[in-house]
């Protein structure tokens, strides 16, 4: 776990910075590359900030060793508090969506590594949208951002207040809701249809759903396993469901 906090101002890694000066360069106060590393990735962080017109700051390596705790890999930023996201802007995203909506929904989920992992896969496999409740659930940290490579800066993050009432409101609105479990009543990732307008629920590391927001699902899939081992990490099984629909969806 981790001590870092929501208003975490910190990205660092070659991918998260760059993802950050192409989309976001407005909210770079101080962007830092490390004086003695300049390879072809550090090269491009340079190319990019000069087209963006973002004064750049050379560091030794100890002085970014004292600054970052993490793998900065000599280039680091630091930036103001990133756009939150919420019931409202859910509603805006999808008013204005032009595809077949694909949302993610982590219930529960507090290790900083697995979200990062987790909006690295939903960035990857073109979900619109990760929706997590304000509760008991990890925020976006300089962690998660440099574990997502990038897609915390590219994917709309949405908080909610009360999980069960959005995925409601989400039927209402005609998209159906499929939770990933091991339960009697859950059918075969495999043999689910996961076409259509789609919102797919992954419970947290130990627990997995709340029961709220299980009962809220309309139907319950399992991932078979041959081994002995019993379950997955939350973002591998995230990874597992979120291409299954990827490969429906790509089926004419």
């Amino acid at each position: 776990m981790t001590n870092e906090t929501e208003n975490d101002s910190l990205v660092y890694g070659f991918h998260a910075v760059q993802t950050l000066l192409q989309r976001n360069p407005e909210r770079i106060e101080q962007l830092w590359v490390q004086n003695d590393k300049f390879n072809s990735r550090v090269r491009q962080i340079l190319k990019i900030a000069n087209q963006k017109k973002v004064a750049v700051h050379q560091l030794e390596r100890e002085e970014l060793d004292t600054l970052i705790a993490g793998n900065h890999q000599g280039v680091a930023a630091r930036c103001s508090a990133r756009k939150g996201y919420d019931e409202v802007d859910l509603e805006n995203l999808l008013d204005n969506l032009e595809v077949v909506p694909l949302l993610l929904v982590l219930d529960g989920v507090t290790d900083p590594h697995n979200l990062g992992a987790c909006l690295r896969t939903a960035d990857a496999a073109g979900v619109n949208a990760v929706i997590v409740p304000k509760d008991n659930s990890a925020p976006i940290t300089s962690t998660v951002s440099k574990v997502s490579s990038g897609a915390a800066e590219t994917l709309p993050f949405i908080r909610v207040t009360n999980l069960a009432r959005t995925l409601k409101w989400l039927q209402g609105r005609g998209l159906w809701i499929t939770g990933a479990a091991v339960d009697e009543s859950a059918k075969l990732l495999h043999c689910a249809d996961l076409t259509g307008p789609r919102v797919l629920v992954m419970g947290s590391e130990g627990k997995g759903m709340r029961r709220l927001t299980r009962e809220t699902c309309d139907e319950l899939v399992y991932i078979p396993m041959a081994g002995e081992v019993s379950s997955l990490n939350v973002s591998v099984a995230t990874g597992v469901c979120l291409f299954e629909a990827v490969r429906q969806r790509m089926i004419p």
